[in-house]
């Protein structure tokens, strides 16, 4: 059982998370998650069905997740839930940046984005902040997480490589998005300018 630091939770059932509990806080903290699906953090973590469905029913007992129709919602109350930490973070590394076009409605790519598939990727959750939104899906297989980072008209997208270390799915699978972006911005005027990473380097494409 991991203990929870004294924040003041007063109002909490429990002073203890499970193990398991706190993997699930931790990986929902460490995403800055504002939504998610069941199947997408289940893919995530790989966890058992009925393993996370119970985990995220005492969750919302306490407050931490509420179930909605499309998934569930983070509340904020799980800023107040201090876990000592897991271990290290993984890095995201970019694959592809670019602008998108000024006349994009970024709120209607967003919502036409959320919840999609595409090829191999499988919707995980959406992160939202003053600066902008991160769109999140994992690779079937639950090797790679790929994230599509909005931030004014910039669109970045990065991979985090969680069970596996291999470079050529995560661009595969970000083609696969930017693919699909590039269809929904179409009927605006086509993204400008993309621009590819490799290693240290910055290669930009023009249009």
């Amino acid at each position: 059982m991991i203990p929870l630091l004294d924040v003041g939770l007063g109002s909490f059932n429990s002073a203890f998370l499970s193990q398991r509990d706190s993997n699930v806080v931790s990986l929902l903290e460490e995403e800055d998650l504002t939504s998610f699906t069941f199947d997408g953090l289940k893919r995530r973590l790989c966890l058992h069905q009925e393993t996370l469905s119970r985990i995220l029913e005492r969750l919302e007992k306490e407050g931490i997740v509420q179930k909605e129709v499309d998934g569930y919602k983070v509340r904020s109350r799980i800023k107040r839930v201090k876990l000592d930490p897991m271990g290290p973070r993984e890095g995201n590394v970019p694959l592809l940046q670019t602008y998108l076009p000024s006349n994009v409605n970024v709120f209607r790519l967003v919502a036409n984005l959320k919840g999609k598939w595409f090829g191999s990727l499988r919707w995980f959750g959406l992160s939202e902040s003053s600066e902008g939104a991160t769109l999140k899906w994992v690779t079937e297989d639950s090797g790679i997480q790929i994230n599509a980072r909005i931030e004014d008209s910039t669109l970045t997208i990065e991979a985090k490589f969680l069970r596996e270390n291999n470079l050529n799915s995560a661009l595969s699978a970000s083609y696969q998005l930017m693919g699909h972006i590039s269809t929904l911005c179409s009927g605006s005027t086509p993204v400008k300018h993309v621009s590819f990473f490799g290693g240290a380097d910055v290669f930009l494409m023009p249009a």
